[in-house]
């Protein structure tokens, strides 16, 4: 691109080149442009279809987040966790008034030999999840089983939260 300068009777023709610098910036900005557009396709605001793009996974990512379900009946509030590969004595269960909270940890560890071939690996993890219970409940009257990796907490609800049923005259 050629431009002239000056006031002068003799004009100066001057050639502006790209010099190396810019087009490096220039190849970056395009580079952050295109992986701002991976991250905001047209689901992005649809959390259930979250995908990270090919160059943001590092390895495997896990989230450890319990599965719950939380029913609630006429005189109790009953609560079900699914917790495969945990122990019974790793599950810490917490009430207060009007929340649960589960916690726990797992932990697996691998061992293979064969001849001069020795690989080991420990693999440990933790989870917490609390959730608000649908109404006040009696903590200290609550009960639990553990059986096949699910969690099943039965917690009273305070007479005051319990349903009462209404006559129509």
């Amino acid at each position: 691109m050629s431009k002239k300068l000056g006031k002068s009777k003799k004009d100066v023709a001057v050639k502006m080149e790209s010099s190396g610098a810019f087009q490096e910036l220039e190849k970056r900005m395009r580079e952050m442009e295109t992986r701002f557009e991976d991250f905001f396709t047209a689901d992005w605001m649809h959390p259930s279809k979250w995908e990270l793009p090919d160059w943001a996974q590092m390895g495997q990512l896990e989230l450890k987040v319990p599965k719950m379900d939380i029913v609630d009946r006429d005189d109790d509030v009953l609560v079900r966790a699914d917790l495969p590969g945990v122990t019974k004595d790793d599950i810490d269960v917490s009430l207060t008034d009007n929340t649960i909270t589960v916690k726990g940890s797992t932990s697996e560890e691998k061992k293979e030999e064969k001849g001069d071939y020795y690989r080991s690996e420990t693999m440990k993890g933790s989870f917490s999840r609390t959730m608000s219970l649908p109404s006040d409940v009696n903590g200290s009257k609550a009960s639990s089983t553990f059986k096949d990796g699910v969690l099943e907490v039965v917690v009273p609800k305070l007479e005051k939260a319990r349903r009462h049923s209404v006559k129509v005259s």
